[in-house]
Parts: C-alpha cells; structure tokens; sequence
C-alpha cells in the first residue's frame, strides 16, 4: 500500500521499503574505542612510573631502593618494549619509571656499601669488643665516645683530610 501522493514507488509510510539484506532494526555493531587521549595499555608504563619515583623517595631502605627499583627497571623495559611494538601507550613513561628505577637502585647499592665498609671497619670491631667487655651504663658510654673518635679519624684518613 502506497500512501500519500508525494511518495516514491516503494516507499511504504514514508519509509523505505525493506529489501530483505538485514533483520529490521539490526545495525552493524561498532568496534570499541578508547576513549579520547587514553592510549591503550598504559598501565605498565604507569606502574614503573610510581614504582621508580618511590624507589627514588625510599632508596636509603632496602625494600625502597633495591625491590621497587628493579621491578621499576623491569616493568619499565616491558612497558617500553610494547609501546615501541604499537601494543600499548606511555613509552615516556616507561623509559622515564627505568631511569628512576636505576637512580633508586644505585643508590641503594651506595648506603648499602657504605653501611658494609663501615660495620667491616676496625673501629667497629673495636667498638663490638669493647660493648662486650662493658659492665655498666658508663662503660657502654666510654664505648660510644672510643668509637666516636676512631671513626672520625678513620673517615678523616679515608677521605684524605
């Protein structure tokens, strides 16, 4: 039935006719996108991003400096190689959660050196003796300001002053 003297041969209602292609009110679904400026897998690029800033904050303990900084250098180098392949965004991220991964790490390898030499040191092998031979409060005390000395003038010949 055709309707209305203004419509087309066809048209039923002022609709178009159904030519038989696809189910009526069934459309093509959309493939989904990400939303505007979200790169897709960024989350390890962020990830490494936290874990070196707080390797860098927290590198004077060892859990900080050692643990966050290596799994900032690994998840770093992950994030960054799959950026580099297209899979996932935030390379900068990445490359920049690496670097403070590193500088957490390398720091953490200095106080840990630094505390070895110093409890390896003769002034602190006389200091443990002297503790252990010590009796009293002013004993312990007389330990302190002994080691106090010898460190000071070990450290003084060390660093060549």
């Amino acid at each position: 039935m055709i309707i209305g003297s203004g419509s087309r041969k066809g048209e039923v209602s002022g609709m178009a006719a159904y030519d038989g292609s696809h189910p009526q009110g069934w459309q093509q679904p959309q493939p989904q996108q990400p939303p505007p400026g979200a790169a897709p897998g960024r989350g390890l690029a962020v990830a490494a991003l936290v874990l070196g800033i707080l390797a860098c904050v927290l590198f004077w303990t060892v859990v900080g400096g050692v643990l966050l900084g290596l799994l900032a250098v690994i998840l770093g180098i992950v994030a960054a190689v799959r950026a580099r392949r297209g899979r996932a965004g935030g390379r900068g991220m990445a490359i920049t959660g690496v670097v403070l991964g590193l500088l957490g790490l390398i720091a953490s390898a200095l106080i840990i050196a630094l505390g070895v030499s110093i409890l390896n040191s003769d002034s602190a092998q006389t200091f443990k003796e002297c503790m252990k031979d010590a009796n009293s409060q002013d004993d312990r005390r007389d330990c302190e300001k002994k080691f106090k000395k010898e460190f000071e003038r070990d450290w003084d010949r060390e660093v060549g002053n």
